[in-house]
């Protein structure tokens, strides 16, 4: 049944309707503690490490099989990622015509048929349509091929090691592993501008989902689009909601998407509880690292650097909350080999001062390790 576009003032607060036992702290198993909610008491217990896209984002034209080994934003990389000491999943969720979230990255989505290449926006495919792409679940079933644009236009079919068919939100509450935290991102184009009418009726349809399925399981909601971020905040106060940016990687002609600073703002007068930045915007501006902590916001990060183990750690060092992992296996290795955990007994080297992870033994580097590390830092702080 189709939604109907309302305003916000019209809409019930949805913490009336979550069941009983759903998540009010974030907590999940894989931490040492809850995740407190509350302006000023809201933390993140332990330095975390999130999967992108599941297992990993898929990059066709990488000549590193490992961002080629399973499929992105699916059952099998979820369960796949879900292996690891990860904290939560990210993934990207859109409604479809007929108003069911599903999870895909892109904002369209690329096939062929008798040679011609033809794209059509997820958007604007009903449920059935968008299944239809890819490998199906019934083996007698033949999908539709599924083709990628690379970032230098060229088109190529989406190959991977591990394929496995698209799937909806609930499918995937339904089918991961129930201790593993979604940070689900609530996906709109960077190029429309969108209605109030509209984001409310997109955002109805997930919450809806995630309030039947969710259960105990670890919730952050996230999105680019400011108005997305501030309108899910208003219709729901259970779960944290963070507002992405590319920390002036990119100038938008949203201002409210182009620095920390802005990103600062957006969260206080919407109540958010924290920001997900470009690891390039934050060692580029590292001053508004303090300035994020001041305001009693979370920081998280993403993008490539966050593959690398010494970027990871200088942004523990800086008081970063956690970071969105492409190499899945290996930044868990790594992160457990720089932080060593809270012991049960109380011992160990892990502390949480002021909400900071604290660490009190250095990770042994190489000195060629040592070396980049140094050398990262002005690099960055000056592109």
């Amino acid at each position: 049944m189709a939604l109907k576009a309302v305003h916000v003032s019209d809409v019930p607060n949805l913490i009336d309707q979550v069941p009983g036992n759903a998540s009010l702290s974030l907590y999940s198993t894989r931490f040492s503690k809850g995740v407190e909610l509350g302006r000023t008491a809201y933390r993140i217990p332990k330095f975390m490490v999130i999967g992108h896209r599941g297992h990993g984002m898929n990059l066709l034209q990488s000549s590193d099989g490992r961002m080629r080994a399973i499929k992105e934003n699916t059952i099998s990389s979820f369960n796949a990622a879900s292996c690891f000491p990860l904290d939560f999943i990210e993934f990207d969720v859109q409604v479809t015509r007929d108003d069911c979230p599903v999870i895909f990255h892109d904002d369209v989505i690329l096939s062929e048929e008798n040679g011609i290449v033809f794209e059509k926006r997820v958007t604007d495919l009903s449920l059935s349509e968008f299944l239809c792409y890819g490998p199906q679940r019934e083996p007698s079933k033949q999908g539709k091929p599924l083709l990628r644009k690379n970032k230098n236009g060229s088109i190529v079919r989406w190959n991977v090691e591990t394929d496995d068919s698209l799937c909806t939100l609930q499918e995937a509450f339904q089918q991961v592993e129930p201790s593993l935290g979604f940070n689900i991102e609530l996906k709109f184009d960077d190029h429309i501008v969108y209605q109030q009418d509209y984001l409310i009726h997109v955002l109805l349809a997930i919450l809806q989902v995630v309030f039947e399925y969710a259960k105990d399981r670890p919730i952050i909601f996230s999105s680019f689009q400011p108005d997305a971020a501030l309108l899910v905040k208003k219709l729901q106060s259970t779960y944290p909601v963070f507002f992405l940016t590319n920390g002036g990687s990119q100038t938008f002609y949203d201002v409210r998407r182009n620095t920390l600073e802005e990103a600062i703002k957006v969260c206080l007068e919407g109540g958010l509880e924290g920001i997900v930045s470009e690891v390039k915007g934050v060692f580029r501006n590292p001053g508004a690292v303090p300035k994020i902590k001041e305001a009693k916001l979370s920081l998280l990060t993403y993008g490539k650097l966050n593959n690398v183990p010494e970027a990871v750690y200088l942004q523990n060092l800086m008081g970063i909350d956690g970071v969105i992992v492409d190499l899945v296996k290996e930044i868990t290795e790594a992160v457990s080999n720089m932080i060593t955990p809270l012991k049960a007994n109380g011992e160990g080297n892990l502390s949480e001062g002021d909400g900071k992870v604290q660490v009190e033994a250095k990770p042994q580097f190489s000195q060629r390790e040592l070396a980049f590390l140094w050398k990262l830092i002005p690099e960055l702080i000056q592109l």
